[in-house]
């Protein structure tokens, strides 16, 4: 009795087929999410230990800048070498801490490193938020395939191909230009 039942299997196996890769274009799309989910939290940890040097540094310069204008505050003649050569050795440390590109621990290149790291968060975040809504499409597209499999609505296979495509649109946005489409602040 096979009577009718080799279009139902033939059809079946191409919508099990078009439920396979979707399930294997979201597999990329998750595991690209969590790639770049956890770049962005250690660029964001990054830019947080370099700009909390770079207050430390402020701080710090803050700290020897006031003593140095209380010392210039006292009358000529009550100063001695000493503490004209301590002067000019502060000047020296400050202008270090503003500016050491030797070690880039001035605070001037904390700030271009603090900056990198953010915009590196950014960039993440932007590729993050694409695969998030790639793995959506598929996940619901892998649904809708799967509700024609008992429902025999062919509409609901040609959507669930839809939200395929729109995920591998997605997909491709986020690894390519993630920067193209403006979908999260």
């Amino acid at each position: 009795m096979s009577g009718g039942h080799g279009a139902v299997e033939g059809s079946n196996k191409r919508v099990a087929l078009l439920i396979s890769v979707l399930a294997l274009c979201l597999a990329f799309s998750e595991t690209a999410g969590k790639g770049a989910q956890t770049e962005a939290l250690g660029a964001n940890v990054e830019a947080s230990n370099q700009w909390a040097y770079f207050q430390a540094r402020t701080i710090r310069a803050t700290v020897v800048k006031t003593i140095d204008e209380a010392v210039g505050l006292l009358p000529p003649g009550t100063t001695d070498a000493a503490i004209q050569a301590k002067r000019a050795e502060w000047a020296k440390t400050l202008a270090r801490w503003e500016s050491e590109p030797a070690t880039g621990e001035g605070r001037k290149e904390l700030a271009e490193k603090a900056k990198a790291s953010q915009e590196k968060r950014d960039l993440a975040l932007h590729r993050y938020h694409h695969y998030e809504l790639a793995s959506a499409a598929f996940q619901i597209g892998i649904v809708l395939a799967s509700a024609e499999v008992i429902t025999g609505i062919t509409a609901l296979v040609f959507a669930g191909g839809l939200l395929g495509l729109a995920g591998a649109a997605m997909l491709g946005f986020g690894f390519f230009a993630p920067h193209a489409l403006h979908l999260f602040g």
